[in-house]
């Protein structure tokens, strides 16, 4: 089987699928790989070594028509009409929050499998791309809030003076969170932090910030994933009341909250910007999903009342070379799961839908979409 690496197309996409190193390791397992001129340019990997390698270079047709499997960061079709039927597609495809693009890939007759999907068990670790790339958004983003809040963040004791530390308030303690708490930490600011889920306090503790403790009922905050749900209306107005106190003393305040195939929660209000002092600085990670901050315009940067608000939509590919590194592991080890054992001596992938793995990934197959959740909310739609 031949795997295939097209250039990414998406607006601000600069991340690519698979790193060099990927390829020849591809190679050893008996699979032949080739790659679009450049795709992986823009993260810091020339043609050149993909070459070395022992990759093929070639156009995007040439990629897409000799692929038997395509490796893509962005797998949601821009070009249908460059798929192929029969063809395998694994990558980020939106399933939850553009159902229709998912019908798309089905028209076209692809196999197709969804790195957001992959279930949060110890088998499928290596292969968690959402983690990889939480893990980027959420450094990334402390990064971010310290280039453009207008003093440091540690606590200097100097001849000219002490300076205080900067305060910085995380809301979401999931992957990104902790990252971002273990970053703003790590460069000395005075950390606090809260999460819906009671169940992170010991983590966030353990990183060395405070966690933040409302009076709010939570024991149905967390899915069987992991992953926060979404509550009523009428939760996330008693936490943004209570969050007012907190926010307007503090100089950056990294909102992560994401709910699944959602719209982001808005978490953090114009009245809790304006309590802010001047100077102060809000960096929205859920800026893809509509923003945790109501005055969020994803990568714009918003002065209201002196106060920064950057919201950038895609965070990792800001660190495209480190975050291509880490998705490329995520998805040739998910690869080398759907080619089993017998490995690239076979002709095609292994879709066993007894594994919660190959099950719970599978979007599309025989022309038809095949994950019970897309389907549902493609019949809601009709």
């Amino acid at each position: 089987m031949r795997v295939g690496v097209p250039r990414e197309t998406w607006p601000g996409e600069n991340r690519v699928a698979l790193i060099p190193p990927a390829v020849a390791a591809l190679k050893k397992a008996g699979l032949d790989v080739i790659v679009e001129r450049d795709a992986g340019k823009a993260a810091g990997f020339p043609t050149g070594t993909y070459e070395s390698a022992g990759a093929a270079i070639g156009t995007r047709d040439e990629v897409f028509s000799a692929a038997d499997i395509l490796l893509q960061v962005r797998a949601i079709p821009a070009e249908p009409a460059r798929l192929r039927r029969g063809q395998a597609v694994i990558g980020f495809a939106d399933p939850l929050g553009s159902p229709d693009a998912i019908r798309a890939l089905a028209e076209a007759g692809t196999t197709a499998f969804s790195m957001e999907l992959m279930p949060r068990i110890t088998r499928a670790q290596s292969m968690d791309a959402l983690s990889s790339m939480a893990t980027i958004a959420g450094y990334k983003g402390v990064l971010m809030a310290a280039d453009h809040l207008p003093r440091m963040f540690p606590m200097l004791m100097t001849a000219a003076g002490t300076l205080t530390a900067a305060r910085v308030f995380i809301v979401g303690a999931g992957v990104a969170g902790l990252q971002a708490i273990a970053t703003a930490r790590r460069l000395g600011a005075r950390v606090e932090a809260y999460d819906v889920r009671p169940a992170v306090k010991e983590q966030v503790q353990s990183l060395g910030a405070r966690f933040v403790e409302m009076p709010l009922e939570t024991a149905d905050a967390e899915d069987k994933g992991g992953y926060a749900k979404a509550q009523d209306e009428s939760f996330y107005r008693r936490q943004r009341e209570m969050m007012l106190k907190v926010v307007a003393s503090t100089d950056a305040v990294i909102t992560t909250a994401l709910i699944p195939g959602k719209k982001a929660p808005t978490l953090l209000t114009r009245e809790m910007v304006e309590a802010m002092a001047p100077g102060s600085v809000v960096v929205d990670l859920a800026a893809e999903r509509g923003g945790n901050c109501e005055l969020t315009r994803p990568d714009e940067v918003v002065d209201h009342h002196g106060v920064t608000i950057l919201g950038p939509s895609n965070p990792p590919a800001l660190v495209p070379n480190h975050a291509s590194q880490m998705y490329s592991k995520n998805i040739t080890t998910f690869l080398a799961h759907l080619l089993g054992k017998d490995g690239a001596a076979k002709s095609a992938l292994n879709l066993d839908l007894s594994d919660e793995i190959t099950r719970e990934t599978l979007l599309t197959r025989d022309g038809a979409v095949v994950h019970a959740r897309v389907n549902d909310l493609l019949g809601a739609r009709a």
